[in-house]
């Protein structure tokens, strides 16, 4: 057929654009439904209520080695800094809370695809200094250095 148009249809990013998310955000939506339907299942008198740490452990085993080596380390750091932070899901990430809200969390590279894993803090975590202060730390590996600071922003972020 001479001059016959074909059409054809992108299903990468400009989809992606357009729903306004990427699959690997779906994901972490979906993975955080999971989550909040699993918490309110837990409430019943005779329900047994899930292992928020061990959940936690368990998605970071499931980590490829690089980010898992960065979680087991913040984890154990969080653990021994502020050990009044409850470890939870959030988003399908390793979190850590007070009183039910997140302070900070751990985003693996995996998780989104990027070249760095995060580390991130919410709105409770007091960081605040001056007008502006970082809530997200990139990291792609841990010094004895960056262990040290990384224990001290925790310590900050629940006083």
């Amino acid at each position: 057929m001479k001059g016959a148009q074909t059409t054809t249809r992108n299903t990468g990013a400009a989809e992606e654009q357009a729903d306004g998310f990427t699959d690997e955000e779906r994901d972490a939506i979906k993975e955080r439904a999971r989550e909040i339907r699993a918490a309110s299942r837990g409430r019943g008198a005779r329900a047994a209520k899930p292992d928020p740490e061990a959940e936690v452990l368990a998605k970071i085993a499931e980590m490829e080695d690089a980010d898992r080596v960065l979680a087991e380390r913040l984890h154990a750091i969080v653990k021994a800094g502020a050990p009044e932070l409850s470890p939870k899901l959030w988003y399908g990430m390793p979190a850590y809370a007070r009183a039910g809200k997140v302070v900070c969390f751990f985003q693996s590279a995996q998780k989104f695809k990027t070249r760095y894993a995060t580390l991130g803090f919410s709105d409770p975590a007091t960081l605040d200094e001056g007008t502006m202060w970082p809530t997200s730390y990139a990291l792609t590996t841990l010094t004895p250095a960056d262990e040290a600071l990384i224990a001290e922003l925790i310590r900050k972020a629940v006083r």
